[in-house]
């Protein structure tokens, strides 16, 4: 398989497997969408981690598949592009991208559907589809915007380029740089603790911010007043207000 869902201790870890470069190929895609999915489910994945391997993340689409592709043939695959993307964007639990290497095109797509970003020392990111007189079509020009800024979105867009950790953590890209061995060891550790913490106020939390970028505040504030009164028919919301009272902030241990 060219991606496998892996578990343990409450994190789920989509592994991108296709080398040497895990091109994101048709069937890469529509394996990542059905282990999305399956991610979302399980009751045991608690958080996720996206990860490539020790070399390289993604370096995006398989171009030679897509050259032998025509315009008809890529209106009627382009949804199932996008949507494979959107069912990791949407996994309502924490996801946190592990980058090694480079992740160009579909692979820095890729990453943008995570809630966080851990890269290499070694990490390569940037969107060239412009240099085959393309666009990103799975959601780059859509994610990455939103993420670092419209200006800074359309430089990387419009020219190319490749940033490299350094100026991906200037720019926003990534959120953390880390020396490439502890990459996948120090993003599984957040997604760890994540996985801890109480579930229906995380799914809470990142619907309510997913939600609130794609629509006006008004919506926004309505979404997040109705998942804040909600929480407090939890289970969770009892313990940690109790853990709170009783022993002081952080102690609670979520069911």
């Amino acid at each position: 398989m060219t991606v496998s869902l892996e578990v343990a201790d409450g994190v789920g870890t989509l592994r991108l497997d296709r080398p040497p470069m895990n091109a994101l190929d048709v069937a890469t895609q529509d394996r990542l969408k059905e282990l999305a999915e399956e991610a979302t489910r399980r009751e045991d994945v608690r958080a996720v981690v996206i990860y490539g391997g020790e070399k390289v993340f993604a370096a995006g689409a398989d171009i030679k598949e897509m050259q032998d592709m025509d315009h008809t043939a890529m209106v009627l695959r382009a949804r199932a592009l996008q949507d494979s993307f959107t069912a990791v964007a949407r996994i309502p639990k924490p996801v946190v991208a592990a980058v090694t290497g480079y992740a160009l095109g579909g692979g820095c797509e890729l990453a943008l559907c995570a809630d966080y970003r851990i890269a290499g020392e070694n990490a390569k990111l940037g969107q060239p589809e412009i240099l085959l007189g393309l666009i990103p079509g799975a959601g780059g020009t859509q994610r990455l915007s939103r993420l670092i800024g419209p200006s800074r979105a359309k430089d990387l867009i419009f020219t190319g380029r490749q940033v490299k950790a350094d100026e991906a953590l200037t720019l926003g890209l990534v959120d953390r740089v880390v020396p490439a061995a502890e990459v996948y060891a120090e993003a599984h550790a957040w997604a760890a603790r994540l996985a801890q913490g109480p579930a229906l106020a995380l799914r809470a939390a990142k619907e309510s911010v997913d939600v609130g970028l794609e629509t006006d505040i008004e919506t926004g504030l309505a979404v997040e007043r109705n998942w804040f009164a909600g929480l407090f028919a939890t289970e969770d919301r009892a313990i940690g207000m109790r853990s709170f009272v009783e022993e002081g902030p952080g102690k609670a241990k979520f069911r």
